[in-house]
């Protein structure tokens, strides 16, 4: 189900509508200008899982003719590497000044996850808020936590300006902040604002000269990483248990782990683990991907010899390797 959480034919009427007179702005030629709707470094401290879907058929392709995206996907999706980062609160922001045009603040979290799509049937969107920007741009906000939306129908906000906190409402099994911007009703893409359909370049960005940087487009991504004292399972790292399980010279075991996202048909994996003399303790070669992954986790490890563990550094190196080159690595240490 990973990266099918957001459909875009429910977004826009999951709320219930609340109409405020008077609620227009005078037109403006000038496009909307975004600053980043999280309060978080993308690609450091949350990570975009999709953007929006530019394919008008039922195959689906983002604005660099990428995988990371799905079919009728209408945003941009901004991840949380773990519920542990969520439950202790990130901040959801408006985009640019605005009025806020439509709230919800009462879906339950998880509902989703615990009973399936019934549960949110006409909330998909679960908690959010549509902001009214000048010359018919609006931007929307999706799947933050119960109870936590600061703004009403009505209110004026400033870029920046908090307006929830990022939760798990909604039709979602991960914690991201779903967001959309339209121009006249029509969903458009804020990464390539105007690109051609058969076009995989050109386009406008939306986005604030000074965070471009911080949004460069990722093929792959490392959500998660570290060492651990067991086997490790998705549900692990996903509540924060497995990175909080970190080994010491009393372990039973130690394991190295990492999740990714955005992994491609074709691409292997390689994880090595090596004690503090550089000698091989675990390994895991997995073979090449038969499909486009979401998300994948891979862990190797060894149980304690008999003479305990060497003090000393212990380092592992995971590897995604695709035609003979190496397209996303990351280092791992542990001192004991």
């Amino acid at each position: 189900m990973l990266g099918r959480m957001c459909r875009a034919a429910f977004l826009y009427r999951a709320f219930a509508v609340v109409t405020v007179a008077g609620a227009g702005f005078h037109a403006d030629a000038q496009n909307v200008q975004l600053a980043i709707p999280i309060a978080c470094e993308p690609g450091r401290s949350c990570y975009i899982q999709n953007y929006t879907d530019l394919d008008p058929s039922r195959s689906a392709r983002d604005y660099k003719c990428g995988t990371l995206t799905y079919d009728d996907h209408n945003g941009t999706d901004f991840r949380l590497p773990s519920l542990a980062v969520q439950k202790a609160g990130v901040e959801v922001r408006a985009a640019a000044n605005g009025r806020i045009l439509r709230t919800r603040n009462d879906a339950p979290d998880g509902a989703f996850a615990k009973s399936g799509r019934e549960a949110v049937r006409d909330a998909e969107c679960g908690n959010g808020v549509v902001i009214e920007h000048p010359a018919q741009w609006e931007t929307q906000y999706c799947h933050l936590a119960a109870g936590s939306v600061l703004v009403k129908p009505g209110d004026r906000v400033e870029i920046g300006q908090p307006i929830g906190r990022v939760g798990l409402s909604g039709l979602t099994e991960y914690p991201h902040l779903h967001f959309t911007v339209r121009h006249g009703g029509a969903v458009v893409d804020p990464f390539a604002y105007g690109v051609r359909p058969d076009s995989c370049e050109g386009g406008e960005s939306l986005w604030l000269p000074a965070v471009r940087a911080k949004l460069e487009y990722q093929e792959r991504a490392i959500l998660n990483g570290g060492f651990t004292t067991g086997p490790v399972t998705m549900e692990l790292i996903e509540d924060g248990s497995a990175e909080r399980e970190r080994p010491s010279a009393s372990s039973l075991a130690i394991v190295a782990f990492v999740r990714a996202i955005g992994l491609k048909a074709g691409d292997a994996q390689w994880l090595v683990v090596k004690d503090p003399l550089e000698h091989v303790i675990a390994e895991n070669r997995a073979a090449p991907l038969q499909g486009n992954k979401a998300q994948i986790m891979l862990f190797a490890g060894k149980k304690r010899p008999p003479g305990g563990w060497d003090h000393g550094t212990y380092k592992a190196t995971y590897v995604v390797g695709r035609d003979g080159q190496v397209v996303l690595k990351k280092e791992l240490e542990l001192v004991l």
